[in-house]
């Protein structure tokens, strides 16, 4: 995956992108946790992209299931990958493969 793809500039330190999908109610809770923990933890950034609109993107990178998150290190490189809605903590500790 190339920064291109994301349709929006990257984190800083580390960018967490979202799939999801316009039904996926997981992913409207899944968008407030990873917009909360980009907030506290500086030069961090959460995308969202929708999965239905990017099936390219989607395919290329396995994705089977909304919501999606990849975590991605400074240099754009997927350090960690979760498919369902993450808990908090979690998106957290993960973050720390990242940065």
């Amino acid at each position: 995956m190339g920064i291109a793809e994301l349709g929006a500039e990257p984190g800083e330190r580390a960018t967490l992108v979202q799939f999801s999908s316009a039904f996926c109610q997981p992913c409207r809770a899944t968008r407030r946790i990873l917009d909360e923990v980009a907030a506290m933890v500086g030069g961090v950034r959460h995308i969202e992209i929708d999965a239905e609109k990017n099936l390219d993107l989607v395919r290329a990178l396995g994705i089977v299931k909304t919501p999606t998150v990849l975590v991605l290190d400074a240099a754009g490189r997927i350090v960690r990958r979760a498919a369902g809605m993450p808990r908090k903590a979690d998106v957290i500790a993960a973050l720390g493969a990242a940065v």
